[in-house]
């Protein structure tokens, strides 16, 4: 504090703050603070006058006096609001990122909500046989669904794609080796790497070949007593492009089955849809590996299906069955409203287009640049209409991303706004958004905050509005 200020009046400026019981006693009777819970109430008190002694106690403020007594229930209302707030919350992702990992991935489709919501609020038939009337397993609601659009002889859910890639190389290879292509060996978000999922399974890495190029041949010499598995990963996340070769699929089953070894691939995003038919990059569909004669297959369930986290294994039927009786199951099993989302979701699949229409993600993937156009022309309208000289809008042509690890060669091209505030940095703009309710997630490209379109709902476009209104009129109060 300032070196005028005695310890002495030090002191006695602390010893006038409120007691927390007197704070409270402000609160009594007021209809803002009546369902608020005790506890909550009592801690926001606490924080209110921690806050304001923290401020007692810096050395700009010491000659300031404490706040009047009508600041202290205003500091508290926000306190609680703070408080009360989920830490969960809906944000307006204006990314473009369409599958945004850190913003919660694949949106559902209603009709797995509706799932959902049926299976919170009532009792299930979760691990019930209605027929024979005794207890029976959680995957019957969703197994059949899966090998009636893959076409696979048996399938598995687990918690996510990671513990689907875990509990399968603990079954089928666990002390042995398994053969995998050096240029396979990869990471995903969160520092997961092939080479390490495989360590803790218990199986050893036989790597094979070289980052860019392997061959069949690599494979084959590489095979002995030790060899469990042979393991082929979709390089769903990144791409080698130039001097390359890889073993397709359909011969690497063929050395397996010469050789009387299983033969999985891991997909990581995996996908039902043909994206080359929608004017989109081609991807390697769940159905293809599946016919190519891959024993396991191995894929996530909220990246390109669209539906919730899961880890899906489908393939052959006595290596299904193992996976299924592995201990591992127990830990790594999904819940019940994920498998009713799930459900949900691989409904619409039977319908090609329908699932195209009604689930979030395949929509926003394969939504044509032209339909989107005039709804960024109508929220340029809009923001232009705040009268605000300082704030310039414009449409750009720029590109969406698929995202989650995903398609990380195709560009989406999108209509997007460009916003600028003068005498506002970009990245404080951006920072600001933030700050809304609901909060808006943007990006920034050549000092500008741009707003994508295809990942902003209608509905959202309300919430952009007012939190570019509100940082307009905090800069005019600050200048």
């Amino acid at each position: 504090m300032d070196a005028d200020v005695s310890p002495e009046e030090r002191q006695e400026r602390l010893r006038r703050l409120p007691a927390v019981d007197r704070l409270l006693e402000t609160a009594r009777g007021n209809p803002d603070f009546a369902d608020v819970p005790p506890a909550v109430l009592t801690r926001a008190a606490r924080e209110v006058i921690d806050a304001e002694r923290r401020r007692l106690l810096r050395p700009e403020v010491s000659g300031e006096e404490l706040p009047a007594s009508a600041l202290w229930p205003q500091r508290l209302r926000e306190a609680v609001g703070r408080l009360m707030r989920p830490n969960l919350r809906r944000v307006v992702n204006a990314t473009g990122v369409v599958i945004h990992t850190n913003l919660g991935r694949s949106l559902l489709a209603e009709a797995a909500l509706a799932r959902v919501q049926e299976a919170a609020l009532h009792y299930s038939n979760l691990e019930y046989d209605l027929e024979g009337g005794k207890r029976g397993s959680r995957y019957t609601a969703v197994r059949d669904l899966l090998c009636e659009i893959t076409g696979a002889e048996d399938a598995l859910v687990v918690n996510n794609n990671a513990g689907a890639v875990l509990i399968s190389l603990e079954t089928l290879a666990r002390g042995r080796e398994v053969v995998v292509s050096r240029g396979d060996l990869v990471e995903i978000g969160g520092s997961f790497r092939i080479p390490e999922v495989m360590a803790k399974s218990g199986a050893r890495l036989r790597e094979v070949g070289t980052t860019n190029r392997t061959h069949r041949r690599d494979y084959e010499s590489a095979l002995g007593a030790e060899t469990a598995l042979l393991l082929k990963v979709h390089w769903s996340n990144y791409s080698i492009v130039g001097f390359t070769a890889q073993v397709p699929l359909a011969d690497l089953v063929a050395l397996g089955r010469r050789h009387g070894l299983p033969v999985m691939e891991d997909l990581g995003s995996g996908t039902f849809i043909d994206f080359s038919r929608y004017g989109l990059l081609k991807e390697p569909t769940v159905q293809e590996s599946v016919a190519a004669g891959a024993d396991i297959v191995t894929f996530s369930g909220d990246k390109l299906l669209g539906g919730p986290q899961a880890g899906i294994i489908v393939g052959r039927r006595e290596l299904i069955e193992a996976i299924r009786r592995n201990p591992l199951n127990r830990a790594l099993r999904i819940d019940k409203l994920t498998l009713a989302a799930l459900e949900g979701t691989l409904r619409l699949y039977r319908d090609e287009a329908e699932a195209v229409r009604r689930i979030p993600t395949l929509r926003l993937l394969t939504e044509r640049e032209e339909t989107l156009l005039p709804r960024a022309e109508a929220l340029r309208e809009r923001l232009a209409a705040l009268g605000d000289p300082r704030l310039t809008v414009e449409i750009r042509r720029l590109s969406s991303k698929a995202g989650g690890g995903s398609l990380p060669l195709l560009d989406l091209p999108s209509p997007c706004l460009g916003l600028r505030v003068q005498g506002l940095p970009a990245h404080r703009f951006e920072s600001a958004l933030r700050r809304s309710e609901p909060p808006i997630i943007a990006r920034i490209e050549e000092e500008a905050v741009i707003f994508d379109l295809r990942t902003v709902p209608p509905e959202d476009e309300e919430g952009i509005v007012a939190g570019v209104a509100r940082i307009l009129r905090e800069v005019a109060s600050c200048a």
